[in-house]
């Protein structure tokens, strides 16, 4: 069917969506034309104020709409971590996890030379600037685990090594509560080869008894340890 060319004008702009096709747009195009046009508005003066006053961060790359973002700007940050992500979505996810206290720095993107990708393009001139600044003292990179972006990892090891700066990689592997029969070949190899010490295994430690002498329900605690309701371990 054919479109007036503001409606098609409309379709194709909101196809530069990330997972919206043809049968989305129109879905979303119709939507607000046919029931929502105050909402149409609010969008509207939202992505406008938005695409002028939402900037990057001089710091670490991330959105936003003053000169340093609001985790640059905390000065109860621990200045001296430096997590290296791909996205403003990274960061969120990490922060969502509420383990992580120090600084980011967003490439927005990773080495890719076949799409003229560059360490220019992905901002390592600031990130190498604060490398030598003798705050950071660890550098933590926590890019995808994918051809790219391995190989800007590594890059960005390099540099920081020649700073004598801690670099360290996240843990790729086995998820939480995965059972390794669904696991795939190249996620278990790659878990298997960068295998850590168990931090709570101990040689000295005497091994339990099996089956316990209690009769209560025993259970694993995200600790590793044992234990059972109204009773002390027994051992």
């Amino acid at each position: 069917m054919a479109f007036t060319p503001l409606l098609q004008d409309l379709l194709t702009a909101l196809r530069c969506l990330p997972g919206v096709g043809p049968k989305s747009s129109q879905r979303m195009a119709f939507h607000l034309l046919e029931r929502d046009r105050e909402g149409a508005q609010r969008i509207m003066r939202a992505l406008g104020a938005a695409l002028e006053r939402i900037g990057l961060c001089t710091r670490c790359r991330m959105f936003a709409e003053t000169e340093l973002c609001g985790i640059c700007g905390d000065s109860r940050r621990d200045a001296g971590l430096v997590c290296v992500v791909e996205t403003p979505a990274d960061v969120v996810a990490i922060e969502e996890s509420g383990v992580y206290r120090g600084r980011y720095f967003v490439l927005l993107g990773r080495l890719s030379p076949l799409d003229g990708i560059g360490p220019d393009q992905l901002g390592v001139p600031v990130l190498e600037s604060q490398l030598g600044d003798g705050i950071t003292r660890e550098l933590i990179l926590a890019t995808s685990a994918t051809v790219e972006g391995e190989a800007t990892s590594g890059y960005l090891a390099s540099l920081a090594r020649e700073h004598g700066i801690r670099v360290t990689r996240i843990a790729h592997g086995v998820p939480m509560g995965g059972e390794l029969e669904y696991v795939d070949a190249g996620t278990l190899s790659h878990a298997i080869t960068a295998r850590t010490p168990s931090a709570r295994s101990s040689t000295h430690r005497r091994p339990p008894s099996w089956p316990p002498s209690s009769r209560a329900s025993w259970a694993a605690t995200p600790t590793g340890n044992w234990c059972s309701s109204g009773h002390s371990s027994p051992w």
